[in-house]
């Protein structure tokens, strides 16, 4: 069997991360996205893996040869739909496939349960279904897929992972996939629902840190790195070659700490986070529920929750980040997230900086002693 993984999208409601990089290629637990569900097609048996690449396409292709598996790379060069980046592929599909998503995770069960299954569909109850395709269903059928409602009908959404025969590429003629299988249903065909055991999206920045979190409990554990004779270990904790932990610092799992860091002495490295490689965390830091992605520098006394980095950021002493629940536009969307800081790219912030509930764009600089609440600062900004 085939398998056709759609991975040529930005993600730009997950901005700023994915600037500088697709979503897919997004570090969970220390791995891109991607990798979790070619991991799931190569523990069912599935080989024969197509890539449809677009935006920042080398570096998917960069990540992709570095794998141990041959995949064929397919290139959509203007990013039209999903259904448009399914026919790219066309060329390359001789049989029965399977459709996936190159930026969500999925459980290798739950696709040994719908590959045998000639168009099939896999579904999930999720509690913001506004966010996704929302399915109807009836005696196990797809009746109707409702793309992104105001008030869903319905908690069971598409996770955009499918089961479909060579014939329904017959039935794409618009840019998206729902289209197509809207097309494909108004035929009198048949598309099964199979409910998936474990599936994540992340529609927005912070969602990455619940599927950080989900991620790190699957985590092997395995210790590379060197550690005082005084540091605490408890838990579940991955350290990376060249890591090394400082006297007196309490690293409590679940938690991945990459290659080649320096954390401490007297550090706090609490549940639930992942720090990338080449990651220097100074004395008496506390870092807890948090993607830190490699090359960060996060100074002495700072206190750092439920916070998303990108890479290289420079995040002075004495910086505090900390949960605010307060109203944000993204993308045209009001929505009330609760997270305590994002940062893009190369952000550097001076001392004594307190962010609440903020993201915070590439490259950009903050003076220290600022206080910045509920805001977006745009890529490039200067904060005086």
């Amino acid at each position: 069997m085939q398998a056709v993984i759609l991975a040529a999208g930005e993600g730009k409601r997950v901005r700023p991360l994915t600037r500088g990089r697709p979503k897919a290629l997004l570090p969970v637990a220390n791995r891109p996205i991607i990798e979790y569900v070619i991991e799931a097609l190569l523990k069912n048996g599935i080989r024969d893996i197509v890539v449809v690449v677009g935006y920042r396409k080398e570096q998917v292709t960069r990540f992709l040869n570095q794998l141990d598996v041959p995949i064929s790379v397919v290139i959509q060069n203007k990013q039209l739909g999903t259904a448009h980046a399914l026919k790219c592929a066309d060329s390359l599909i001789s049989g029965d496939f399977l459709l996936l998503s190159g930026d969500n995770y999925i459980d290798p069960h739950s696709i040994g349960r719908i590959k045998e299954i000639k168009n099939a569909m896999l579904v999930k109850e999720h509690p913001s279904p506004s966010n996704f395709g929302v399915v109807l269903l009836k005696d196990g059928l797809v009746t109707r897929i409702i793309e992104k409602p105001e008030h869903s009908p319905s908690f069971m959404v598409s996770t955009g992972i499918y089961s479909l025969t060579k014939d329904f590429f017959s039935y794409i003629r618009e840019n998206d996939i729902t289209d197509a299988v809207s097309s494909m249903l108004a035929s009198g065909e048949h598309l099964q629902a199979v409910i998936a055991d474990d599936w994540q999206d992340a529609i927005y920045p912070w969602d990455l840190l619940k599927m950080n979190k989900h991620l790190l409990k699957k985590m092997p554990e395995i210790r590379e790195g060197s550690s005082s004779r005084q540091t605490i270990i408890q838990g579940t904790v991955r350290i990376g070659k060249g890591t090394t932990i400082g006297p007196n610092s309490i690293i409590s799992g679940p938690v991945i700490i990459g290659n080649d860091c320096e954390i401490g002495p007297n550090c706090c490295i609490m549940p639930n986070t992942s720090i990338g490689s080449r990651v220097k965390v100074e004395p008496f830091a506390f870092i807890e529920n948090s993607l830190i992605m490699d090359d960060t520098a996060i100074g002495s006394h700072s206190r750092i929750i439920d916070t998303v980095t990108g890479q290289g950021c420079r995040l002075a002493d004495h910086t505090t980040t900390s949960v605010s629940a307060k109203l944000m536009n993204i993308e045209g969307t009001v929505i009330k997230p609760e997270f305590g800081a994002v940062f893009g790219d190369q952000v550097t912030s001076g001392p004594f900086t307190i962010f609440k509930n903020c993201i915070v764009g590439n490259n950009v600089t903050i003076e220290g002693g600022s206080r910045i609440i509920s805001r977006i600062l745009p890529d490039e900004s200067m904060v005086i």
